[in-house]
């Protein structure tokens, strides 16, 4: 019995015990995009594959550094931080490469339970279920920038997260110099990810010391949020087992672009027909694809904070920086936030460009789907596809994005579509973590701060 034979709770508690394996992992996704989880034994996992099992539900009370919020979060000091109920998705079983087969990974959510209402992948489910109603499935795929550093957790801490070491010096863009000095490391990435179910269609080096670029083979919408969540969090361990740290910052350096995590997305009738695609029409491009991008760009000032999520993202969406700073469309056009990619029935699709590696990719879809979706449902139409250098063209102010975290939270918090989509329980305490995640920047003495201000005011 093989890992892809598992399609149901009988036969992954099959290949458990028929496997021997003792320790299981278990993951779900917090608000932040985080990983949080643990190992359970073979008894433990065979009884919550069947009625699922309790999960403190503070992974949803607290931010990515373990800081609790305040009073007006989802679960507090105020509730006594219950269990919610989590279920295993037995068909996201995957290998557990970096761990030589001593365990294998199944991934949980909260989408049968009380947490429902603020659980990332739930959320996503949720918004699939509305694009089933109208007799389509999607699929997606994304791809992400990351810098590589010859450091280690205690040594970047040492620095003070200062004077890094990045794996290899200069920009060497698409290089296959480097790709051949470091063929060891690429090929075990490379192999990692073949092994946990989620093959990279493309890896190469990007423009900047030691920044990579993995393109994720595409597949339906839930697989690819999964696929991306676990290739963020299992380079960063492949990386560490090689003496190395990899980030996923939007921005790490004001030296260097920022690092872009951007999707791409089409959607299929059930008949397996494509949506977006229609031979006549110019570009190929149907009604239906039209109005998906109409969406996508009247809710993306809305919805930016699902996108950028934390305060750090903000300082890529800036002129000049190879990302948009409007919610602007365009004909294969990579400065536009939205770019529509005409091909055939089988490659029509749209790449949602706003998004930084920084995603939570299960938010981050959601919005980019769910904005679509809205977009055909309202039959809403986009601005004339923009040609050229839409990072120095002027738009109308309605297609300006927020320049801040908090800003963003509280278009979201005011936005009547988002409640639509996503529901009121969801909205409030998303933009409540969003407006906290900025209250923690607020207070603090940045470097730029005491340089600027220490001796001349």
């Amino acid at each position: 019995m093989e890992l892809t034979d598992i399609t149901d709770a009988p036969s992954a508690a099959a290949y458990v015990k028929q496997a021997g394996i003792d320790n299981i992992k278990l993951a779900v996704t917090d608000i932040d995009g985080v990983m949080r989880g643990k190992y359970v034994n073979r008894n433990k996992f065979l009884s919550a594959l069947d009625k699922g099992f309790g999960f403190c539900d503070v992974i949803f009370g607290w931010d990515s550094n373990d800081d609790l919020y305040g009073e007006d979060s989802y679960t507090g000091w105020n509730t006594a931080f219950p269990d919610a109920w989590a279920h295993i998705d037995p068909t996201s079983c995957r290998a557990l490469p970096t761990e030589q087969g001593r365990s294998i990974l199944f991934l949980a959510d909260f989408a049968n339970s009380s947490a429902a209402s603020v659980c990332p992948r739930a959320l996503l489910k949720r918004v699939l279920e509305r694009l089933a109603q109208h007799q389509m499935t999607a699929t997606a795929a994304a791809e992400f920038e990351f810098f590589l550093f010859n450091e280690s957790p205690d040594s970047v801490r040492d620095k003070g997260f200062q004077q890094l070491q990045p794996m290899t010096p200069d920009n060497f863009g698409y290089s296959i110099l480097r790709n051949s000095t470091h063929a060891d490391l690429y090929h075990e990435l490379l192999q990692m990810c073949k092994d946990m179910g989620m093959p990279l269609e493309g890896l190469h080096t990007e423009t900047g010391p030691g920044v990579l670029e993995g393109a994720i083979e595409h597949g339906d919408a839930l697989s690819a949020a999964d696929n991306a969540v676990l290739f963020k969090t299992f380079t960063k361990v492949l990386a560490q087992q090689h003496g190395l740290m990899a980030t996923f910052m939007a921005k790490w350096s004001a030296d260097y672009p920022g690092q872009s995590g951007h999707l791409h997305m089409s959607l299929l009738r059930d008949d397996g027909s494509p949506v977006f695609f229609e031979q006549g029409k110019a570009e190929g491009m149907s009604d239906q694809m039209r109005w998906f991008i109409g969406g996508q760009q009247k809710l993306l000032p809305e919805l930016l904070a699902m996108v950028a999520s934390s305060c750090n993202s903000y300082t890529r969406l800036v002129p000049g920086f190879w990302a948009p700073t409007v919610a602007s469309w365009g004909i294969d056009n990579r400065t536009c936030a939205l770019r529509a990619i005409p091909g055939n029935a089988k490659s029509q699709r749209v790449e949602y460009r706003i998004g930084a590696a920084d995603i939570n990719p299960y938010l981050a879809l959601s919005a980019a789907l769910g904005s679509g979706i809205w977009g055909m449902e309202n039959r809403i139409e986009p601005t004339e596809p923009h040609q050229g250098d839409a990072y120095s063209a002027s738009f109308a102010d309605a297609l300006q994005l927020p320049g801040t975290l908090s800003e963003a939270a509280s278009r979201l918090r005011a936005s009547e579509a988002a409640r639509d989509l996503f529901g009121s329980a969801f909205v409030d305490h998303y933009a409540y973590t969003r407006e906290w995640e900025d209250q923690q920047q607020r207070k603090a003495i940045t470097d730029w701060q005491l340089k600027r201000y220490f001796e001349i005011i």
